[in-house]
C-alpha cells in the first residue's frame, strides 16, 4: 500500500515528489511514456529561477528528480496503463501490474501536437520548438517560422515579433481557427507574413543539426519551394496526457484536468499538476509551482485520515 502515487517525471511531479518525500510519505513516481516531461526535449532553459547563466532542460528535471531521490522518492519506469478510483484505495496499473495507494497525484503532462515529419523530430531542441516563450529568445534579428491557424499559432507568432527580424505564418487552409481579436492582432502586425494553403515538407538541415530553412508546397498549386528560416515553431496544439483517466477524472473537451480547487479533482485523493491541467502558463516554474500545491494537498489529505 502506498501513500501517494505520482504520475509524471518532469516538473510538477519532481517538484511533487520532492514535497511529498519530505513529508515522509514515500511516494512512488511512476516516469511515464515522456520521462522528464517537455524539459526533455528541450536545450537551455533561461528563465528557470536560480540558474543566471540558464540550465540545459534535460540536465534541470534530472536535478529535481536527484533532489527527490535524496528525499526517498522512489522511481520507476514505464506508464500507467489503466486506473481504478471508483473505490478507495486507489488502483494503478503500471505496465501490466496493479499496485494500490491512498492518495494519486497526476502529472502526466501534455504533449505538443508535431507536424510527423522525420527531420522535424530529428531538429527538436536544435532550432525546432513548440514553446516561443521557452525559446523565442534564441532567435534575435532572424527569421523565424511559425506553423498553425488557432489562437495559439497567433499568439506564438506575435510573441516572436518581438524577437526575430520576421515571422512566416504557415498554414494549410486560407480559413483560420484562430479567433476574430487574435487574427486581426497578427494580420496588423507587419513583422507577420502569411503563407496560406501551405504545408512543410521538410525541414533543413538534419546533417547540420541546425535549422537553416525548410520545404514548402502550397496544396492549390502544388509549387515547392524552400523558405530559409532559422527557427521553426510548431503551434497546433497539445493533447493532455488523461486518456487512461477517462469517465472517472471530470475534463474539459479536449482533455484538460477540471480543477475543483487548488490541485483538486472531482475525486477526493486524487490531485492534479502541470500542463495536464495548466492549458494557459505551460512554464517549467508554473508545473514546479503546481507539484508543491498537490503535495501539500496529499499530504493534508492523508492526516485528516490519520495517515
Amino acid at each position: 500500500m502506498r501513500n501517494v502515487v505520482i504520475i509524471g517525471s518532469g516538473c510538477a511531479g519532481n517538484t511533487a515528489a520532492i514535497y511529498a518525500a519530505r513529508a515522509n510519505l514515500s511516494p512512488l513516481v511512476v516516469s511515464g511514456h515522456e520521462a522528464g516531461g517537455q524539459l526533455s526535449l528541450t536545450t537551455l532553459v533561461e528563465n528557470f529561477p536560480g540558474f543566471p547563466e540558464g540550465i540545459n532542460g534535460p540536465d534541470l528535471v534530472e536535478n529535481i528528480k536527484k533532489q527527490a531521490q535524496n528525499f526517498g522518492a522512489e522511481y520507476v519506469h514505464g506508464a500507467v496503463n489503466d486506473a481504478d478510483f471508483s473505490a478507495r484505495p486507489f488502483r494503478l496499473n503500471i505496465e501490466g501490474e496493479w499496485i494500490e495507494t491512498r492518495t494519486v497525484i497526476i502529472a502526466s503532462g501534455a504533449s505538443a501536437r508535431w507536424l510527423g515529419l522525420e527531420s522535424e523530430q530529428k531538429l527538436i531542441g536544435h532550432g525546432v520548438s513548440s514553446c516561443a516563450t521557452c525559446d523565442g529568445f534564441f532567435y534575435r534579428d532572424r527569421k523565424i517560422m511559425v506553423v498553425g491557424g488557432g489562437d495559439s499559432a497567433m499568439e506564438e507568432a506575435n510573441f516572436l515579433t518581438r524577437f526575430g527580424k520576421e515571422v512566416a505564418l504557415v498554414h494549410r487552409r486560407e480559413e483560420f481557427r484562430a479567433s476574430k481579436i487574435m487574427l486581426d492582432r497578427a494580420r496588423h502586425n507587419g513583422k507577420i507574413r502569411f503563407l496560406l494553403n501551405t504545408v512543410v515538407e521538410e525541414i533543413h538541415n538534419v546533417a547540420d543539426k541546425l535549422v537553416t530553412g525548410a520545404r514548402l508546397r502550397n496544396v492549390k498549386t502544388g509549387e515547392v519551394w524552400d523558405e530559409p528560416v532559422d527557427g521553426f515553431f510548431v503551434a497546433i496544439g497539445h493533447i493532455p496526457n488523461t486518456a487512461v483517466f477517462r469517465g472517472q477524472i471530470e475534463t474539459d473537451s479536449e482533455g484538460y484536468i477540471l480543477s475543483k480547487g487548488g490541485a483538486r479533482t472531482n475525486i477526493p485523493g486524487v490531485f492534479h499538476a502541470g500542463d495536464v491541467q495548466d492549458r494557459v502558463y505551460r512554464q517549467a516554474v508554473t508545473a514546479a509551482g503546481a507539484g508543491c500545491m498537490a503535495a501539500i494537498e496529499a499530504e493534508r489529505f492523508l492526516e485528516k485520515e490519520g495517515h
